[in-house]
């Protein structure tokens, strides 16, 4: 018998509709008119984000003491889907912000840490980044080759980092870096660095298929400094935290998952009814209306799903296995459901007039980021067969 919570509620509480509508609203203004642009510079909109922390949006699970929102993780689920219902880069940049970079530092940070950063990336004043991945390791994390050495107060930190969300922009980065043997789990240590410190630089920016007005860049370390007092929970911890974090984060992929499914099936929706062929809507036809079926069934089940991940979050249960089984399916969907969409939209769906051709794009980070569907049901066996 799998464990599964009993009392989840499926009606939107009063915080979710509140959120729901603001972004809805400003997605339509300020998201909605700019998005392509954005796609097709690869422009990370630093001045969006800022007014995103200005509603509250860029610290929705940061406690009010620190200048966040204080909300849960079904307000934060709301945040990341319908955002993404309408721009997947802007979605992925929200949750990486939120659950990676500021997620680590409330989880792991004391006191002083927390009163230091948090008000500031909480209100977007700062933008974060989280450097996990190198180039040669990928899903290899305890293979890390970027190592931090001892100098009295301080750590010298060498090496790579690549994929980083906010690589570049980012006015503080929290990087997990080896400080002992590899392939030992507690060998890695989990470092918050400020942009500026002497040493810390960014590398190549990625030209990349989809996400492209969410930054992807090197992170590069070169004899970087770094006081202990920057180190994040005790030494030897890093990896541990981040398998940690990265529980909550597959929620976020799931919400963006999940946003990029709705707003495939939303396009698709209003093209099927107002797009006439043999003198009727293609809706009417049934080869139409079964891929909008199969679509809109796929979004109902992709959203209890991560619902049920966000609500056994929010009472402080194992996640490990619902977070994966809701990243892996809501990723999946995803690239599934936009593909149904560039199919009903025929050769209009293939050009860039539509909204369907960049779900298209966009969907396919969700399989691949923050574990890749492969690694999400090699995390969901491995729970599965603990019992």
């Amino acid at each position: 018998m799998l464990d599964t919570p009993a009392t989840l509620s499926f009606d939107m509480t009063e915080n979710q509709i509140m959120i729901r509508d603001m972004i809805r609203d400003f997605a339509e203004k300020e998201i909605r008119p700019k998005m392509m642009e954005w796609d097709e510079s690869q422009e990370f909109p630093v001045d969006l984000f800022k007014k995103l922390g200005e509603l509250g949006l860029m610290g929705v699970l940061v406690p009010t003491e620190y200048g966040g929102s204080g909300f849960g993780y079904l307000e934060y689920v709301t945040v990341v889907s319908e955002i993404s219902r309408v721009c997947g880069s802007i979605g992925l940049s929200v949750a990486a912000h939120n659950s990676l970079c500021t997620g680590h530092i409330l989880s792991f940070g004391n006191e002083e840490q927390k009163k230091k950063w948090l008000p500031k990336l909480a209100t977007a004043e700062w933008i974060g980044a989280w450097a996990l991945t190198e180039p040669n390791t990928g899903s290899d994390a305890m293979n890390m080759k970027c190592v931090a050495v001892e100098d009295g107060d301080d750590y010298i930190i060498n090496g790579t980092k690549c994929w980083i969300t906010h690589g570049k922009s980012g006015d503080i980065v929290v990087a997990i870096v080896r400080t002992g043997n590899v392939r030992d789990s507690h060998g890695m240590t989990a470092f918050a660095i400020e942009r500026g410190t002497p040493g810390l630089s960014a590398g190549k920016k990625e030209n990349k298929l989809g996400m492209r007005a969410s930054e992807t860049a090197e992170v590069i370390f070169s004899d970087c400094r770094v006081s202990k007092a920057n180190i994040l929970g005790e030494v030897g911890d890093g990896f541990i935290q981040a398998m940690k974090i990265l529980d909550g984060g597959r929620i976020s992929i799931a919400s963006l998952g999940l946003g990029i499914a709705k707003g495939a099936l939303d396009a698709s929706l209003k093209y099927a009814k107002e797009r006439e062929q043999f003198g009727k809507p293609i809706a009417s036809f049934q080869g139409i209306s079964f891929k909008l079926a199969d679509m809109a069934t796929k979004v109902e089940a992709g959203e209890l799903l991560t619902l049920q991940a966000a609500d056994m979050k929010n009472k402080g249960q194992k996640v490990t296995r619902q977070s994966a089984i809701a990243k892996y399916y809501t990723s999946e969907i995803a690239v599934e459901n936009s593909t149904e969409a560039v199919q009903i939209h025929g050769g209009y769906g293939y050009t860039k007039d539509f909204p369907v051709e960049k779900f298209y794009r966009d969907s396919k980070l969700c399989t691949i980021g923050e574990g890749t569907s492969e690694i999400q049901k090699l995390v969901i066996a491995r729970e599965l067969l603990k019992a």
